[in-house]
């Protein structure tokens, strides 16, 4: 009954985190109502991801052509402060607040039991690595950036404890955002208060 390449977006689109089948199926016939032009924009943007590589320092992205992302790149920014946030979107929303001119880690996602992961601990080493080597052997400040709830906090503890002679100042954010809340859907004030009320 539908056709072929409608199932497969729906098949394919429907995994992407809050999408599934139904959002999935009006974005495909959505889509059916394109012209040709619009479609290929699409078609090119999607294409564009491919050519997108983790960065070596903070696991953002870059493109493919450069050393380090757009962030790490960035002589104006202070190399000695790094805010360690659990994903992409985390980032991104401090970075819109501009009132951070840090560097960043991105850890990846905090597991229900707030251990850290292999992937975790292999990034975490890398800042480790490259406080030693590049950045005098210590941080101005690290800046716990983990959505606040109880998972987050055990992970934000163990981190305290492995970089507390790497970083003159250890901070989390302040309790501007609420116990539960998630960074990436927080309001611009609220992210303001928490990051001006880190502790």
């Amino acid at each position: 009954m539908i056709p072929e390449p409608i199932r497969k977006f729906i098949e394919s689109f429907s995994r992407l985190p809050s999408i599934g089948p139904r959002l999935a199926s009006r974005l495909a016939f959505s889509l059916t109502l394109l012209d040709k032009q619009e479609l290929e924009k699409i078609k090119q943007a999607i294409w564009g991801i491919q050519s997108l590589e983790r960065c070596p320092n903070c696991f953002f992205f870059r493109q493919k052509s450069k050393k380090l992302c757009d962030i790490c790149a960035n002589p104006s920014r202070n190399p000695k402060i790094v805010a360690i946030v659990e994903n992409e979107t985390d980032l991104l929303a401090l970075e819109q607040i501009n009132r951070l001119n840090s560097h960043y880690l991105i850890l990846g996602e905090i597991t229900k039991d707030g251990l850290i992961q292999a992937e975790q601990k292999f990034r975490l080493q890398g800042l480790k690595n490259r406080i030693k080597k590049d950045l005098g052997g210590q941080l101005e400040e690290l800046i716990i950036a983990l959505n606040p709830n109880t998972f987050a906090d055990l992970t934000s503890e163990i981190i305290s404890q492995e970089f507390k002679t790497l970083a003159k100042t250890i901070t989390r954010l302040g309790r501007g955002m609420p116990t539960g809340g998630e960074i990436e859907f927080a309001d611009k004030e609220t992210l303001i208060q928490a990051l001006e009320r880190r502790h």
